[in-house]
């Protein structure tokens, strides 16, 4: 296994492929404020988990593509960072990465949170859509999420109807992303807002990531899940090896990166129970993803203030446009 391979990737679309003369496809960018549940929808509609999740705010940091490909259509979601006050260089990077989405959709989802009021953020993400939007060339559709966690009706009354007016004319719809609820009737929704069109990717590629990019973020999300407080936005994960070895193994190495010593001795944990923790975690997720066995070699750095340091955060892979 080559360490830059991509996920099912082919080199270019399948041309040879007979496509129907209504053909549709297009890209769909999915924003929203942090910890909406934007990369669970997404990974509920492509029927896989390729973004990771966590209960954490700001889990995703790139522009990730989910690709979902039918006889009938081809979509391309954009995954992108919950748009957020940026406090500092990677935050204002992620905030970009969102907004350059909206240049490229042809229809945007917009996801709310059912279960809580709405927010300040909220408020932010659509004064930018706005912004995106004066041409009203965006077809907007609203996905009013986590509609089962609302447990007072009079209290989810308030928020839907809150939630509603931010953007009154969009069409809407409600969703349970983490039990596949309403994600069939999304999907339609977005066909026939899609103009017709070709496949630009091959018919059996479901991301634009390469397979060590997830596997490194699969990692940053075992970290997420078991670490708290200030620890998981001041962390990186690298890959510094991805092979595989004669016995079919594939034997990863991969760096954690963190801003300060205090924080490296939480990851590691007493003893190194912690860091034992979660790359048992880690592996379990990578093994599930790749349908192999994996040997996973974690190690833990200090990167003093990275996500301050636009130099470190292009090392790291975030492409800061300056």
């Amino acid at each position: 296994m080559n360490d830059d391979e991509h996920m099912l990737l082919p080199d270019g679309p399948d041309e040879e492929a007979p496509l129907p003369e209504d053909h549709r496809s297009g890209y769909v960018a999915v924003i929203g404020r942090p910890n909406v549940g934007k990369s669970t929808l997404m990974n509920a509609i492509l029927g896989e988990k390729i973004a990771i999740v966590s209960p954490k705010p700001q889990t995703t940091r790139l522009r990730q593509l989910g690709i979902l490909t039918r006889p009938d259509v081809q979509i391309v979601f954009i995954d992108t960072p919950g748009i957020h006050h940026p406090r500092n260089a990677l935050g204002e990077f992620m905030v970009e990465v969102a907004v350059a989405a909206l240049q490229e959709a042809d229809v945007v989802l917009l996801v709310t949170d059912a279960s809580e009021p709405v927010t300040e953020e909220d408020k932010n993400v659509v004064e930018i859509l706005n912004q995106a939007n004066e041409g009203n060339h965006l077809k907007v559709i609203h996905v009013v999420n986590k509609v089962d966690r609302a447990r007072d009706p009079e209290k989810y009354q308030q928020h839907f109807e809150g939630q509603r007016a931010l953007v009154p004319d969009a069409v809407w719809t409600t969703t349970i992303a983490t039990d596949n609820t309403g994600i069939e009737a999304l999907v339609k929704m977005i066909v026939e807002r899609l103009p017709q069109g070709p496949r630009f990717y091959p018919e059996d590629q479901i991301s634009d990531l390469r397979t060590r990019d997830i596997v490194g973020e699969m990692v940053r999300e075992a970290v997420l899940l078991h670490t708290e407080q200030e620890v998981p936005h001041a962390v990186a994960v690298e890959v510094e090896e991805f092979s595989e070895r004669e016995n079919g193994v594939v034997y990863i190495n991969v760096t954690i990166n963190v801003e300060r010593d205090s924080q490296k001795g939480i990851i590691i944990g007493q003893k190194g129970q912690m860091l034992k923790k979660i790359s048992i975690h880690a592996r379990r997720e990578i093994e599930r993803f790749l349908e192999t066995r994996v040997y996973l070699e974690p190690h833990v750095k200090v990167l003093k203030n990275w996500r301050k340091d636009e130099n470190a955060l292009r090392r790291l892979g975030y492409r800061i446009q300056r």
